[in-house]
């Protein structure tokens, strides 16, 4: 009977070895996942709104109130100088053309009866240099703006006194 108590003790811890070996009892150190980033959240930008459109139906330049801006300054007798209001027009013409780089503007100098055609005609050049130099110092590419002088050869009014004078000592915008 020892023996039997014997053999069954042998088998039994050679069960209790297999059972031990054959079962891990300490399983790998299991490392915690990295912290997860942080949720950022994004805000799609707001929408970019559109100016609006500041031209009419012929594509020509407006005002904030729909009104056409002015295309045609005047000039005093003999003078090639812009006036603070010409100068406000003009600045919201600049920037139309620097808002719609495709278009553009050729200035026309005019100039009354008055004087030799050369001299009209350069003083002509004078008033629609004025302008140019205006619009592309306010940002307007030079590519987009041309000037010519008509002196006296295209009046506004065949008149031949003051009143006709006054209106032919002009520059006008013609946007194409």
């Amino acid at each position: 009977m020892t023996r039997k108590i014997g053999r069954l003790l042998g088998v039994a811890g050679v069960a209790a070895t297999l059972a031990l070996v054959g079962c891990k009892s300490d399983p790998d150190p299991v490392e915690p996942p990295d912290d997860p980033p942080p949720v950022v959240e994004t805000t799609p930008p707001p929408p970019v709104e559109e100016p609006p459109k500041r031209m009419d139906a012929e594509g020509n330049p407006v005002d904030l109130s729909g009104n056409p801006l002015s295309r045609t300054f005047y000039f005093d007798f003999d003078q090639a100088t812009l006036s603070q209001r010409d100068l406000a027009v003009l600045q919201m013409h600049a920037e139309f053309l620097r808002d719609f780089p495709d278009r553009s503007v050729v200035i026309e100098g005019h100039c009354d009866e008055r004087g030799t055609r050369e001299y009209n005609l350069a003083l002509g050049e004078r008033r629609s240099g004025a302008v140019e130099g205006f619009l592309t110092s306010s940002g307007v590419r030079a590519s987009q703006v041309d000037s010519v002088s008509y002196g006296e050869e295209r009046p506004a009014d065949p008149g031949h006194d003051e009143s006709a004078w006054s209106r032919n000592r002009r520059a006008e915008l013609i946007y194409r």
